[in-house]
């Protein structure tokens, strides 16, 4: 079983930056791709961005490209996401999740970590 647990979530004033983390753990980690998704209370779940583990091939949702970034470090199994020009509505949940396959849901979540951005 593989764990994802992420870290960095806080409060910050809009224009201002913050840098997550998602750490995996457990049995060989693999995946196919990694990825960030998030929810915003009343709304679905959205997807933000996601990396192919193998070639850092990157993807980003409209709303948050030239102002996130996604990487990842294999060594430490860790995949990270810099944001930065944050605005309100960036306010979520933010998740982590990782598949095995592109042609597969993903198949293991993190239980997340709070953004909140202030006016």
């Amino acid at each position: 079983q593989v764990q994802l647990v992420e870290s960095g979530g806080g409060l910050v004033e809009a224009g201002g930056s913050l840098r997550l983390s998602c750490a995996a753990s457990g049995r060989t980690f693999s995946p196919r791709t990694m990825a960030w998704f998030r929810q915003a209370p009343g709304k679905e779940r959205e997807f933000v961005a996601h990396i192919y583990w193998s070639s850092s091939t990157t993807y980003y949702a409209d709303s948050v490209k030239g102002r996130f970034t996604i990487s990842k470090d294999n060594a430490k199994n860790t995949v990270y996401l810099q944001m930065n020009n944050l605005k309100p509505e960036d306010t979520a949940l933010y998740y982590c999740a990782a598949r095995q396959s592109i042609t597969t849901p993903y198949d293991y979540w993190g239980q997340g970590t709070q953004v909140t951005v202030s006016s």
